[in-house]
């Protein structure tokens, strides 16, 4: 060192150790802080837990309310829907105020596989010549009424002979497509109706200038051409539409076939979104108001268990196609044998 140089004091440092105090005073406040975490966390679980619970039963009401008494029905092991594929036929009804009746304008048979969880619906225009061994030729729509007007005619009673209507239904349609129709589901159209509004509307390519009014049944149509979306009376207007009051702008009943298809795969794709799975319950509600199946509600269960989450991607419409000579609509052999051939293959995935 330099003669010049004065040697410097020692360094000391600013920073104090923390005295065993303060430690447990910070260790506490930790604690403190994971005790309220975790309380809030089980709190939260317990509200989502009785949230389920809720739902579970209120969508359990619904259901028994849409399905076959189910009390005594037992189910063969490997039987079931969530293990082997199943086939429907669903028919919806006009519930309107004014009109409407038993007929079934909208027709269509489905074969669901839970394999591959996809399905196959065909549509069948409500004008179609039905030949089927052992029945009436009639239209397709005409089915159901005279099924449930015979059994009340034979001394049943409304429930009974809307059963014997769904079994007549289930068997005709089973041999006309050659496959094993297990089920039958109605629903009014107020329940489309109530579906579509619940999830929010439906988003559409309305194909064309849509104005039709009646006095005689309340139909009012006015929508305009182009994407928009519809409410539940409006994508019921959509899907029903035949004719304008001026005889421009005509729809055949395979334009109509179309749009059921596309309205479908819409509401599809809107249920398999978080939206729809946060409204499942209310849907369930919807319908449950306004459809009846002869499938035991333990089935129901286990279908939306099985197929919930399935999007349009996952469903192949097929609407059947024919030509048009009074009264009835005659079925293009070719498309009806692709028909017929795509839902016995979806039954044997």
């Amino acid at each position: 060192m330099s003669q010049g140089s004065t040697s410097l004091p020692p360094r000391t440092s600013s920073r104090q150790t923390p005295s065993k105090p303060n430690k447990q005073k910070k260790q506490k406040k930790k604690r403190s802080i994971l005790k309220t975490f975790f309380v809030l966390l089980f709190g939260l679980l317990l509200i989502v837990a009785a949230a389920l619970v809720y739902l579970v039963f209120k969508t359990d009401d619904a259901i028994k309310q849409i399905g076959a008494d189910n009390n005594t029905v037992v189910i063969p092991e490997g039987e079931s829907v969530k293990e082997k594929a199943v086939g429907l036929v669903i028919m919806g009804l006009d519930s309107r105020t004014h009109g409407g009746g038993l007929n079934t304008d909208v027709m269509m048979v489905a074969s669901f596989n839970p394999t591959s969880k996809t399905a196959t619906v065909v549509s069948i225009p409500r004008d179609s010549r039905i030949d089927v061994d052992g029945y009436k030729t009639r239209k397709a729509n005409g089915y159901y009424a005279a099924f449930y007007n015979t059994a009340i005619k034979d001394g049943m009673k409304k429930e009974a002979a809307h059963a014997e209507a769904k079994r007549h239904m289930r068997e005709m349609m089973s041999d006309f497509f050659g496959i094993d129709v297990k089920y039958s589901a109605v629903i009014n159209f107020q329940g489309f109706v109530d579906v579509v509004d619940v999830l929010g509307g439906v988003e559409v390519d309305v194909d064309m200038r849509m104005k039709y009014k009646s006095k005689a049944d309340g139909t009012d149509i006015d929508l305009q051409k182009g994407f928009q979306v519809l409410d539940g009376d409006d994508a019921l207007d959509f899907v029903r539409y035949r004719q304008s009051n001026d005889g421009t702008n005509m729809s055949s009943d395979f334009d109509r076939n179309k749009r059921q298809s596309d309205v479908l795969g819409a509401l599809a794709d809107k249920m398999k979104s978080l939206g729809g799975i946060t409204k499942i319950d209310k849907v369930i509600d919807a319908v449950g108001d306004n459809m009846t199946m002869d499938m035991p509600s333990s089935e129901i269960k286990a279908m939306i268990a099985s197929y919930f989450g399935m999007g349009r991607s996952d469903i192949t419409f097929i609407p059947l196609e024919g030509d048009w000579k009074s009264p009835y609509v005659y079925l293009d052999d070719q498309k009806l044998a692709e028909a017929r051939s795509a839902l016995q293959a979806k039954m044997a995935e």
